[in-house]
């Protein structure tokens, strides 16, 4: 479970980064995980992915509508990796920072040079600290690199997290933006 808490945080370092330079509206961003840590977490996000498509209805509901709250709405991943779809609202996309969901993580660092945006993030619970290389493409597309380093089980462990972006539409439909500090 502290893995779960560690991905989460670093991927929504990543999807948050395309408010920096990018258009309010749906975004759907795909993420896959390496390293020790990280080959746990998309071992887990698969099982979860196959327990919700054998859930009974209404309780599929009960848990989608919990990730809606976080800003977030599950879709089919492609090669392996997790998509989401977050909406991101005009206001974040003119912050000059990366938003970062509530919970324990804090932005460290940012330094902005062309299309490139270098981010670190510190987190207390549990300790891990990251650093995010994002390369945009426009104000429709980005790619992100986040690595995490934290310890799970007493152990040191580094998660790599991979992830793309692409903008959807400037309607987020039923996607509530993500809760931010």
């Amino acid at each position: 479970m502290r893995v779960l808490v560690v991905a989460a945080a670093a991927a929504l370092c990543s999807s948050g980064a395309a408010a920096q330079q990018a258009k309010p509206g749906l975004w759907e961003i795909t993420t896959k995980m390496g390293g020790a840590a990280g080959g746990q977490m998309a071992a887990a996000q698969a099982q979860m992915a196959e327990q919700m498509k054998n859930m009974p209805p209404d309780q599929r509901k009960m848990v989608e509508e919990m990730m809606a709250k976080q800003g977030m709405r599950m879709a089919p991943g492609a090669g392996g990796g997790t998509t989401i779809q977050m909406c991101i609202t005009p206001e974040m996309a003119r912050r000059d920072e990366v938003p970062m969901n509530k919970g324990d993580c804090k932005m460290t660092s940012q330094q902005r040079t062309g299309n490139t945006l270098k981010a670190a993030f510190s987190c207390t619970n549990p300790p891990s600290t990251g650093e995010a290389l994002v390369t945009f493409t426009g104000t429709d597309a980005y790619n992100s690199k986040v690595t995490v380093k934290t310890v799970i089980d007493g152990k040191p462990e580094t998660m790599n997290i991979d992830s793309s972006a692409r903008f959807l539409g400037a309607d987020c439909g039923s996607v509530k933006p993500p809760r931010t500090n």
